[in-house]
């Protein structure tokens, strides 16, 4: 009994001992995977970034290939079992209903769609640098075989299925991005109000003052529809980027001022000082490093915002116009109940944006409680 006691005051001595002299970053990773479910969130959260990277190697067809005879075909389920392991799709067959016109699509299980892992399909970019057309899912039979649809096509028979795919590369990097540029100019003018002080401080927080008196929903729609008609995708998706940016940074900017009104006033800042160090050597060497993991988490907690605001532009159509494939773009494809009604499957890029959001959101909460060193 007595050894046994013995054993565990050791461990916990030990333990002790490496939290003494862990670095930051490690403390934070301990708690950080003792939130259980922000832990598996960001496992989701991870694949999420991977799809977003090779949307072409899951992606099942060109996202803008369009057949106008295959329009609003229903989603194909996918079957692992015939007589045996296997993998196959029923074909879709369509007919004419003689009363109403329409055309009504239903499964035929005569025929079989024969499908493969790692197989060959159309080409895609691999970011930019090669082509590529090795796809997770790909048919066995290209050439006499009709594409599946797993999450069914559009009006112009787009395959859904790869356009949220590519979507997911769209709205995700729009997301990175913004956040990137907000939390430069945050932490940049942030940290010149807050450690210089003075004339600057007061332009900037009179700057921060105004922007955040202006309701953010008018002036998006304002800075959105002032973007000319025919710019080109690559034209409107900065142009929304830099938006998005421009008016989500005076948040951080004000948490990093109050930091820093702190900091320049440790011991640590005032000895590096008298040692000699320059500003910007004490600033970034010295203050910023302190807050880096505050920082991060509000990175990651601003992330699904820049998204759901860019979803939300290109639905009311003052964010990334077609050809553009991004989650709000799709979701414009299920502004009328018409088109809802007879594609219900429209709405599922929705669904795309709801799972992303809530899982970084959960990712940031606990990454915040793990930053936090008094929680």
């Amino acid at each position: 009994m007595g050894s046994a006691v013995e054993g565990s005051e050791v461990e916990m001595v030990d333990f002790d001992d490496a939290v003494s002299v862990a670095p930051n970053w490690q403390l934070v990773w301990w708690r950080f995977k003792k939130h259980r479910l922000a832990f598996y969130s960001g496992f989701i959260v991870i694949l999420i970034v991977i799809i977003a990277i090779f949307p072409g190697f899951f992606s099942t067809q060109d996202p803008n290939e369009s057949e106008t005879r295959g329009s609003f075909i229903p989603p194909q389920s996918i079957h692992f079992w015939d007589d045996g392991p296997a993998l196959f799709s029923y074909a879709v067959v369509g007919k004419r209903n003689q009363r109403t016109l329409k055309m009504e699509w239903v499964t035929d299980e005569n025929q079989k769609v024969r499908l493969k892992l790692f197989g060959r399909g159309y080409e895609w970019q691999v970011l930019g640098l090669f082509k590529s057309n090795i796809h997770l899912l790909a048919l066995v039979n290209p050439d006499t075989d009709k594409p599946i649809h797993l999450i069914g096509t559009d009006r112009l028979g787009r395959d859904q299925w790869s356009r949220v795919l590519y979507g997911t590369q769209v709205s995700l990097s729009i997301g990175l991005l913004a956040v990137f540029l907000s939390t430069v100019i945050g932490i940049f003018l942030g940290g010149i109000s807050g450690y210089f002080g003075g004339i600057l401080d007061m332009v900037i927080q009179r700057l921060i003052e105004l922007l955040q008196s202006i309701p953010p929903i008018p002036i998006w729609l304002a800075l959105s529809a002032s973007l000319p008609r025919d710019w080109s995708v690559i034209q409107g998706y900065i142009a929304i980027t830099t938006i998005l940016a421009l008016l989500t940074w005076t948040g951080l900017a004000r948490e990093v001022r109050g930091r820093f009104l702190v900091l320049r006033e440790e011991d640590f800042v005032i000895a590096a000082k008298m040692s000699g160090c320059g500003q910007m050597r004490v600033v970034f060497r010295h203050m910023l490093p302190t807050m880096s993991s505050h920082i991060i988490a509000a990175v990651t907690l601003a992330i699904p915002v820049m998204i759901i605001n860019e979803t939300f532009l290109s639905f009311l159509g003052l964010g990334l116009r077609p050809p553009a494939i991004s989650w709000g773009v799709l979701l414009q494809e299920a502004s009328n109940l018409q088109s809802v009604a007879l594609a219900p499957w429209l709405l599922l890029p929705g669904v795309a944006v709801i799972v992303t959001v809530i899982t970084l959101n959960i990712l940031g909460d606990g990454l915040r409680d793990a930053a936090d060193p008094y929680h």
